[in-house]
């Protein structure tokens, strides 16, 4: 997985002073290039694009998922073990709220992975998971 390219996501925004103060400072993502409608942020190696737009999106629909219900679109980042735990502490700290708290799902089955849900200002999800083993993240 070392040689993984890194991908894009672009994703919609309403406000994008919140979306910096978000990504940039509560994610610390740094951020790259930037326009009056659009701001890049280096996402823990990938690239994602906050576009502005003039109306909010809907809600995203959910899924259920080990007990939970998973909102269908989302996106995120998978963190080594010890990455995840403190990035957890460090929202909890910060008083985020969680859509999922953080928690281990599929205990003791394949794919055993710490997970937690939240919302971007615009109310866009996302997913931040762990593995402490990395070879189970497309076990079956």
């Amino acid at each position: 997985m070392t040689d993984t390219p890194p991908f894009h996501l672009a994703f919609p925004v309403d406000d994008l002073e919140a979306a910096r103060r978000f990504y940039a400072g509560l994610l610390q993502c740094r951020t790259g290039r930037e326009s009056d409608r659009w701001i890049d942020f280096d996402f823990f190696g990938h690239q994602i694009t906050a576009h502005l737009v003039d109306a909010a999106e809907a809600p995203a629909a959910t899924n259920p998922v080990d007990g939970n219900q998973v909102p269908a679109r989302h996106f995120g980042a998978i963190l080594d073990w010890d990455r995840w735990h403190a990035l957890a502490d460090r929202l909890k700290a910060e008083g985020v709220s969680f859509v999922i708290e953080p928690r281990i799902r599929f205990q003791g089955e394949v794919g055993e992975q710490a997970t937690m849900f939240f919302l971007d200002p615009a109310g866009n999800a996302l997913e931040f998971k762990s593995f402490k083993d990395r070879g189970q993240i497309f076990a079956t």
